[in-house]
């Protein structure tokens, strides 16, 4: 009853440059990720309100990654103007209750039964960044919720808790976030470049 998400919020993609001109101009649109590995399941990613991290994202996949390896010539970030619809969203308790449920299913798949995917780590890294687990779990769910007859979900959103301790005993990581995950593309209302502040205008 409550999965529905009332408002707009604002979202930002880390791509190149290139990606960013062709969406704005209306040539192209952003591409869902069908990733194993992709945490919040099959959908086009954006990081909520915040413009940095999404730079900083598409700066480290310029430098890091293989799979990415010219594809990212200039780093840059696109914002959109998002409407969530229904929502599974995974700081709600229902929700989760729901994902343990996909969870299960996932165990009683037979085309699972040789091997469970798995959640792993890259390099030094002790974040799960491949979550090939959570990704059959999440798109179970959606797969159990179509066989039944219900609504689809419109958007995936959930934080994630990445990087070092910002302080020794600390609640809180650097590069914690919350992401969301959209696979219904008419949840996404508008395209816009991110400005700067003019700092003229801040009050003192």
């Amino acid at each position: 009853m409550y999965s529905t998400r009332s408002g707009l919020i604002l979202g930002f993609h880390g791509c190149d440059a290139s990606v960013v001109k062709d969406v704005l101009n209306g040539k192209t649109f952003l591409k869902a990720s069908t990733n194993s590995y992709d945490w919040l399941g099959h959908g086009i990613y954006f990081w909520e309100y915040s413009p940095s991290r999404a730079l900083e994202f598409a700066e480290y996949l310029q430098k890091h990654s293989t799979r990415s390896k010219g594809i990212i010539q200039k780093p840059a970030v696109i914002g959109a103007v998002i409407d969530l619809g229904v929502c599974f969203d995974l700081l709600d308790y229902q929700s989760l209750q729901l994902l343990k449920r996909g969870y299960q299913l996932v165990m009683d798949d037979s085309s699972y039964s040789s091997e469970i995917p798995q959640n792993k780590a890259i390099g030094s890294s002790e974040d799960f960044l491949f979550r090939e687990l959570d990704c059959s779990v999440i798109e179970a769910v959606h797969t159990y919720k179509k066989r039944i007859g219900q609504s689809p979900f419109d958007s995936v959103r959930s934080v994630f808790y990445e990087g070092n301790e910002l302080y020794p005993n600390a609640g809180f990581r650097e590069k914690d976030h919350i992401q969301i995950c959209i696979r219904n593309p008419n949840c996404i209302k508008g395209f816009f470049l991110p400005r700067m502040m003019d700092e003229a205008f801040l009050k003192v």
